[in-house]
């Protein structure tokens, strides 16, 4: 089931790609630090907790189950982080395909309703890039059409227009390219307007 909720996220998501090289190596050594000893990790755990719980209390709307699963993907990071292996981009991307699984895996076994969670603002953002009429009109209709989506392009479209995320951040976590994420999200948009187009003659 999923809950399609009209609101502001609940805290600002602030895309943290984007990181220079100094702070790329800063965080090199955090981990290599971690993988050595156990203990280091906690500073892991300080600097990237707040990112990890917005992201799955965005998609799971309640508090306490969004802390357990938090709480989850940092101790699977902790047991499998002799794994890791730095590539070149944060290490933020881990831990969001570590949240991925668990938010994935608590939906399916907890029966936990799925949320999504938009803000007019993306919206909007939505409608400018399928280049169609000012979208309050066919807010409802465009609503409904991203609750219908399946989760692989439900997730695409969040991350991109209510999570403002840089495709690259989006390819990372979802482990593709980045020109391939701005060709699946271009082609969401397309079924999207689609379906405002069927609905406009509908009303016609």
């Amino acid at each position: 089931m999923r809950s399609i909720t009209m609101k502001p996220p609940h805290m600002e998501v602030v895309s943290k790609y984007h990181l220079t090289r100094e702070d790329m190596l800063q965080e090199q050594h955090l981990v290599e630090a971690a993988q050595r000893d156990p203990e280091q990790f906690r500073s892991l755990y300080n600097r990237y907790y707040e990112r990890i719980f917005l992201y799955v209390w965005q998609r799971i709307d309640d508090k306490e189950v969004a802390h357990d699963v938090t709480s989850q993907v940092f101790l699977k990071a902790m047991q499998n982080l002799y794994k890791y292996e730095f590539k070149g981009v944060p290490f933020a991307s881990w831990l969001y395909r570590i949240a991925k699984s668990e938010v994935y895996t608590v939906l399916r076994k907890q029966q936990v309703q799925r949320t999504v969670n938009i803000d007019s603002a993306g919206m909007g953002n939505m409608v400018q890039e399928m280049d169609e009429d000012p979208y309050a009109e066919w807010m409802p209709v465009l609503s409904e059409a991203v609750a219908d989506l399946n989760e692989d392009d439900l997730q695409m479209i969040e991350m991109r227009f209510f999570e403002k995320r840089p495709f690259k951040e989006i390819a990372d976590i979802l482990e593709m390219t980045e020109n391939n994420a701005k060709v699946k999200t271009y082609r969401i948009l397309e079924k999207l307007k689609k379906i405002l187009i069927e609905k406009k003659k509908n009303r016609a």
